[in-house]
């Protein structure tokens, strides 16, 4: 399953990395537009959203009202 879409390999790499980290194994698969898909199986779809959106949008959860 796709849980993101990178628009570069270092985008991409670097959201591999974030789940590796989270030990959620992906893989990266090029699309023919040159947009990078980073895929999960489907039983880590969830955790790897959510990895993804803590890791990578800290300043959201801040100042929230």
């Amino acid at each position: 399953m796709q849980v993101a879409v990178a628009g570069d390999v270092a985008e991409a790499e670097e959201m591999q990395a974030i789940l590796h980290s989270a030990g959620i194994e992906a893989d990266l698969q090029t699309s023919d537009d040159g947009a990078i898909a980073v895929l999960v199986t489907d039983a880590e779809l969830g955790p790897a959203q959510d990895a993804l959106e803590a890791l990578t949008e800290p300043d959201d959860i801040i100042g929230e009202p």
